[in-house]
């Protein structure tokens, strides 16, 4: 694969500070000399103006099932053409992706695909939509904004599955461009984002909560780390502040941790706590709970909040419609919140 074939393209959000730019996409506001780079590793000072190092670079392609992503409450059982890029800008010790999010420019095979070509794309493997997953699409910005427009022209729909690690200026330039978010909320405490992902929290959540008021479809997904973010208060407190702000019909995927990366010393999730989040979650009022990466009856199938009945049974990344007609309960005929 190549890496030539497109142009330097000069970033979005940055301002002049004495002898620097000042990043304006991400919280870190990234101070950034001549000739370096921001913590993202692709956005850099050439001669006085920031510029996107990995626009139109592509390293990963796939079809996926929006369930994959997770999104369980957007168009269900569709499949999506799916890119990822290179570089994060976060530092998380439990990345999964860390082949393409923990390196840099030139480390990797990239592939240069011009946003106007994404929705032909989508059209050659019949995808109706693309996602942007795999690293952080926040650092690939200016990318995901060109290609997903382009893809709104043609009718199709848009997806972006992120840490959240955003600005609020950018994020809401994203309205009517971006349809959904998968949203990490990784932790809910600053002592764990400043120690396992080199970030912080209150962004985060805001960012959250500007994409709802935006009205981008948004679903949480908390992996559950053993010893790091597992205590039942945290877990509590997350779980309020998601009915507090955020609804209690938003989608909360509880992930279970695999070891991996620079936390391989730790054991995966036990089945044990991963079913007390569920349960704080019910008790906390949240209507739509999952449990991801944990074979179990109920984890992953959707139920109706008004009479329990099964509307979704989902298998591995598969769903099956089994309650629900014209857009509700076949049961008690309350409205189903999917975006269909």
């Amino acid at each position: 694969m190549s890496t030539s074939g497109a142009e330097l393209k000069e970033a979005l959000f940055w301002e002049k500070e004495g002898e620097a730019l000042r990043c304006g996409l991400c919280p870190h506001s990234c101070l950034i000399k001549e000739g370096k780079e921001g913590i993202c590793r692709v956005r850099k000072n050439i001669g006085g103006r920031l510029y996107a190092l990995s626009y139109a670079k592509v390293s990963s392609m796939h079809m996926d099932p929006l369930e994959k992503k997770p999104l369980f409450h957007f168009k269900p059982g569709q499949p999506v053409l799916s890119f990822g890029g290179v570089s994060c800008n976060l530092r998380c010790l439990h990345c999964q992706n860390f082949s393409i999010a923990q390196v840099g420019l030139g480390t990797i095979p990239v592939q240069t695909i011009p946003p106007g070509e994404v929705p032909g794309l989508c059209g050659k493997f019949s995808s109706k939509g693309v996602a942007w997953t795999y690293n952080e699409p926040t650092i690939w910005y200016e990318y995901m904004l060109d290609a997903s427009r382009a893809c709104k022209e043609k009718g199709l729909f848009t997806v972006s599955v992120t840490n959240g690690f955003i600005q609020e200026e950018p994020l809401r330039q994203l309205k009517g461009v971006v349809d959904a978010m998968n949203i990490d909320v990784k932790g809910f405490s600053e002592t764990f984002y400043k120690e396992v992902c080199k970030g912080r929290l209150a962004p985060v959540l805001r960012a959250c909560e500007v994409a709802k008021e935006i009205g981008i479809h948004v679903e949480l997904t908390y992996l559950i780390i053993p010893t790091k973010n597992d205590g039942p208060e945290e877990l509590g407190a997350f779980c309020q502040w998601v009915r507090d702000m955020m609804g209690v019909g938003t989608p909360v995927h509880f992930s279970r941790f695999h070891p991996d990366f620079r936390l391989g010393q730790l054991p995966s999730t036990p089945r044990y706590t991963m079913e007390v989040a569920y349960q704080i979650a019910k008790e906390k009022g949240l209507e739509y709970v999952y449990l991801g990466n944990l074979i179990t009856e109920r984890g992953e199938n959707t139920y109706c909040p008004s009479c329990r009945s099964l509307l979704f049974r989902r298998s591995g990344f598969s769903a099956e419609v089994v309650g629900a007609k014209d857009e509700r309960c076949s049961n008690c005929d309350r409205a189903v919140d999917i975006v269909w």
